[in-house]
């Protein structure tokens, strides 16, 4: 039996106003993202994947509510949080908790860790403080960090042991949904598995659902139940993680998965790398937005294309032209 929708977004859209040359020229607007569907399930993991600039974290803090969409509908539990006000969203805040990439940036020098960690529970409960310090000690056992922890600074602790503690302000208030924008990018590789194995135990314990950004694919399916590619501001692929990584078709795909290191030595991979330079957000190519460096265009790529199931199943999705002449075309590039 499937487990219910928890996050449904339709035709997300989040426009930046670029800067005008002078008082009369054109406005003009950064497509950070551009009609953006996905859904995520309760107690699930969807990853979120692709190159810098393509928009991974816009959605991320727009889906949380921290930018103000344009355009589009963003049902949580079947209710719009996207067309509610800021006083209206305080309810909805303890149930999607926010992950960011750099835990010294987010985290307050000027307080103890005890302070950050007691704080959600000051704003949306009513425990004294004896029970709110009890619930901080709870955290830091969680997450894997010593009692004595309550009395330190940020600067006190490590990279990886700074993210154990934004991972416990996060889960503070039990939330339904966690969004975790580049949680491990800036961690040693060894710190990085011990980060994802602490989500994955926390999403068995508390079965939390989360959106996972990242623009390392192999990060992602360590973590992921679904993945979605995206490209330009738009999501050019997605399917179950196993399924996308064995039957990619989108050419944009395949790229970022020959593009995976091996650690083995002994394997000789070929990578073939994405020519051409990356159009500009301002002004993105009309139909599909890879044809410009698509190494199998033809001119019907200039036309509107969407994301379409593939297959027997619904659960694997393309937007691509050709997507099962591409797949087969791929094994005849030259790296």
């Amino acid at each position: 039996m499937a487990n219910p929708t928890l996050l449904n977004v339709k035709n997300l859209k989040k426009y930046f106003p670029v800067k005008k040359a002078n008082l009369f020229a054109k406005q003009t607007y950064l497509q950070a993202v551009d009609d953006i569907c996905l859904t995520l399930e309760a107690g699930k993991t969807l990853g979120i994947v692709g190159e810098s600039g393509c928009g991974k974290s816009t959605l991320a803090k727009t889906i949380a509510c921290l930018y103000k969409s344009d355009h589009g509908q963003i049902l949580f539990k079947n209710q719009n949080i996207a067309a509610l006000s800021q006083k209206k969203l305080k309810p909805f805040r303890p149930k999607v908790q926010y992950v960011f990439q750099d835990p010294y940036e987010s985290l307050n020098p000027r307080h103890t860790i005890g302070e950050s960690l007691e704080e959600p529970f000051i704003i949306h409960t009513e425990l004294d403080k004896q029970q709110r310090q009890n619930k901080v000690e709870n955290l830091l056992q969680r997450v894997g960090l010593p009692a004595n922890s309550v009395s330190k600074y940020p600067h006190e602790f490590s990279g990886g042991q700074r993210q154990r503690i934004g991972i416990a302000r996060a889960i503070a208030l039990e939330p339904e949904l966690l969004i975790c924008d580049e949680p491990v990018s800036a961690l040693d590789v060894s710190v990085q598995s011990q980060i994802l194995n602490l989500l994955i135990e926390l999403q068995r314990d508390l079965n939390i659902a989360i959106l996972f950004i990242a623009h390392d694919l192999a990060v992602v399916k360590h973590i992921s139940d679904d993945i979605a590619v995206m490209y330009l501001g738009q999501i050019i692929e997605q399917a179950p993680a196993d399924e996308l990584f064995q039957h990619a078709k989108h050419p944009y795909t395949q790229f970022l998965l020959d593009a995976i290191p091996t650690a083995d030595p002994t394997i000789k991979k070929t990578k073939r790398r994405i020519k051409g330079e990356l159009p500009s957000p301002v002004n993105p190519p009309g139909g599909c937005r890879f044809q410009s460096r698509c190494p199998f265009v033809k001119e019907t790529c200039s036309q509107s294309v969407t994301l379409t199931s593939i297959g027997k199943t619904q659960s694997h999705e393309v937007a691509c032209h050709f997507p099962e002449e591409s797949s087969e075309q791929w094994r005849t590039i030259s790296p």
